[in-house]
């Protein structure tokens, strides 16, 4: 089924919002009802998500490539996390909120990762942060949780350091390459995240991981056994065109939707139907008259 196709079909009616996931939940969903998480980056789209009954909200740095005009989520700051943070706070108050550790924001020392991580909850309103990286981060991983700060972490393709990846490309194929990310997604969850993104990985592996650690992974491009999945808000919409990751599953056709939209609105202000009379506000009569008899009485 294509976009148009589901975006026309029969629309479910929106599932009741949930209470907010507490960590000590989130952990518990370990093998039962699968986690369902989304990025956002405004207020209108937590707002709808939350409604909609998605469990999480990431404020990823994926703002950078969706949002931003970047070409990677490298130039993302904090200070941009901290700033859409809010929004979605503001747009879901009583959702769950995962503001993203943008690169370079925890990569220095364990100090920076804490103070970083300090930020997004205090300044941003989130109820926990994500980090990308394996068994080199455990010790940023154990001492943001031990300064009492919820860390979500991220293994497999981690797009902050795709370069020494070789790209944005499937992790893991190789038994060498699968180790690796086995070990990392291990050693992440014995420094105390309390949940694990599993990023573009084969679903075999995705499989293996999810039975190898405690806490519940959450699956993008890793295949179905994961405890959860997450897609990004745009390319869920479908408001990303162009190339999209195989992975992807778009349920509407926004961009198409959108742009029809614009298009509507240019063509009746250029050809004067919009605003009707419908969109415009009356002024009293008494009141038009004087205005007319202060252009009479004004002229020379």
């Amino acid at each position: 089924m294509d976009r148009r196709e589901r975006a026309a079909g029969d629309v479910a009616p929106p599932s009741p919002i949930r209470p907010k996931l507490t960590i000590p939940a989130i952990r518990a969903a370990k093998g039962a009802s699968p986690l369902v998480m989304v990025t956002a980056y405004d207020a209108p789209t937590a707002r709808l998500a939350s409604e909609a009954g998605v469990d999480l909200l990431l404020v990823g740095d994926s703002v950078g490539t969706a949002v931003l005009g970047y070409e990677s989520t490298v130039p993302v700051t904090l200070d941009d996390i901290v700033h859409h943070c809010r929004a979605v706070r503001r747009g879901a108050p009583d959702g769950h909120v995962v503001a993203d550790l943008p690169f370079m924001s925890y990569q220095v020392s364990d100090e920076q990762a804490v103070t970083s991580a300090g930020r997004l909850l205090k300044e941003g309103g989130a109820d926990s942060v994500k980090l990308e990286g394996g068994h080199r981060m455990a010790a940023r991983v154990a001492a943001i949780t031990a300064a009492g700060i919820p860390v979500m972490g991220h293994v497999g393709l981690t797009p902050q350091t795709a370069g020494s990846l070789g790209g944005l490309k499937v992790q893991g194929r190789d038994v060498a390459g699968a180790r690796a990310v086995l070990h990392d997604a291990e050693a992440i969850a014995a420094a105390g995240a309390f949940s694990i993104v599993v990023e573009v990985v084969p679903a075999e592996l995705g499989r293996l991981i999810t039975a190898r650690v405690p806490v519940p992974t959450i699956g993008i491009g890793a295949g179905a056994a994961c405890d959860g999945q997450v897609l990004v808000a745009p390319d869920l919409l479908g408001l990303t065109e162009g190339h999209v990751p195989r992975f992807v599953q778009s349920y509407a056709d926004l961009a198409t939707a959108t742009r029809e939209a614009f298009a509507a609105y240019a063509r009746e202000v250029r050809d004067r139907t919009y605003p009707a009379a419908r969109h415009t506000y009356a002024m009293k009569p008494e009141v038009l008259a004087a205005l007319q008899d202060d252009d009479v009485s004004s002229a020379p």
